[in-house]
């Protein structure tokens, strides 16, 4: 299943099962000239190729997950040695977590001798692609290093910490001493929140505990409910724009916020919220922790209002077809009484084709409000669905 832009996946800081050997990391004379290309997912994540002990290995760019995770699937095909690990919190619950040994690990100029790999499950719906990925690269991988996401040129980097190659607006970072994860603040109306996860792996705009929320005091919000998945499941928040938010020295403008329930997985850890590539992906950004900064250089347009749903359908595709994921709160839909799980078969008489994301046809359901979409279900029925604003 493929998630669709509307809906976004978060992955979760993990932990090292125990005491284990982290290995040797080195950035090669040339490591600013080797860039690495990626892909941007769905999901909003950064879809890559490295190597794992000489194998291509795919993966994902994950400064929310404190030691980098090997999928089950790729251990088990490459015959690792997979130590039992227990077990640890992730978005949507609790993960069974294993640890395996490797010789070399390469990205671009960055190359690690020794240490290992934590090994859990990866599903493809925590990953926000078609196919489940084999890796997701943390902050035992990073960290020490400066990181150059170039989001628009669909490319990142590694350099030495204290690189300082574009300019922009200085936000403060560090690695959290108890969960080993990029952090940072943001003040949100009347609200410092801290810490704030920086999270690559989140597709997410910016994320907020439901105190921080309430703390901000931002009143006459309107808002709605989105859902999430997670290595352990799925999350359902609230969300809402909000007109400005800062994170240091820059000013951001049409942020969405997701907002979670009371207990959830920010109060689990701890942490004030996530800032993840749905916010970042607005702007170049290096990330340097050992420095203590993170800069951002805005991208053109990047306080344009964000894509909102006029549907109020959250979906997923499913080969030729798009299952009903999410009936958001307050819009047409919950109106007009679609459920969960609902199967669409065609869109306005056009079928779901293989690269439905990609295709204009998949901008319907953040339509033009006021326009009527007639969507044939599996069953043969059909239901009209106007679209409108709703939050």
């Amino acid at each position: 299943m493929l998630l669709l832009p509307l809906l976004v996946a978060a992955a979760a800081p993990l932990a090292l099962p125990a005491a284990q050997p982290v290995g040797s990391a080195t950035l090669a004379r040339d490591a600013e000239t080797r860039w690495v290309p990626f892909e941007l997912t769905p999901g909003n994540q950064l879809r890559f190729t490295m190597t794992v002990d000489g194998r291509p290995a795919t993966a994902i760019l994950d400064t929310g997950v404190s030691y980098s995770v090997l999928s089950r699937r790729f251990a088990e095909r490459a015959a690792l040695k997979v130590r039992p690990g227990g077990n640890a919190t992730a978005i949507g619950g609790v993960v069974d977590i294993g640890w395996t040994p490797t010789a070399t690990i390469a990205m671009g100029g960055l190359t690690r001798r020794g240490g290992g790999l934590t090994v859990a499950t990866l599903p493809a719906i925590a990953t926000g692609s078609a196919d489940a990925v084999d890796l997701l690269v943390g902050r035992d991988l990073t960290g020490g290093f400066a990181l150059d996401i170039d989001y628009a040129g669909r490319r990142f980097r590694l350099l030495p910490s204290g690189r300082l190659p574009f300019r922009g607006f200085t936000a403060p970072l560090s690695i959290s001493r108890d969960r080993l994860v990029y952090v940072s603040e943001i003040t949100l109306g009347a609200a410092r929140l801290r810490p704030m996860v920086v999270d690559t792996g989140d597709g997410s705009s910016v994320t907020v505990t439901a105190g921080g929320w309430a703390n901000a005091r931002l009143p006459g919000i309107p808002t709605t409910t989105a859902i999430s998945f997670g290595l352990a499941g799925a999350v359902t928040s609230t969300i809402g724009i909000v007109p400005t938010l800062r994170l240091g020295e820059l000013t951001a403008r049409n942020v969405e916020i997701r907002v979670e329930p009371a207990g959830g997985f920010s109060d689990s850890i701890e942490a004030a919220g996530r800032i993840g590539s749905g916010f970042l992906q607005n702007y170049r950004v290096l990330l340097d922790p050992t420095a203590g900064r993170m800069i951002l250089s805005p991208v053109p347009h990047a306080d344009q209002p964000p894509v909102r749903s006029t549907s109020g359908l959250l979906v997923g595709v499913a080969r030729d077809r798009l299952k009903v994921l999410h009936v958001m709160q307050g819009g047409p839909a919950q109106a007009a009484g679609w459920k969960e799980g609902d199967m669409i078969c065609a869109i306005d008489g056009q079928t779901i084709p293989a690269d439905y994301p990609a295709s204009p046809l998949a901008s319907w359901s953040a339509g033009t409000p006021g326009r009527t979409v007639t969507l044939r279900m599996c069953d043969g029925t059909e239901r009209k669905l106007t679209l409108r604003d709703f939050y």
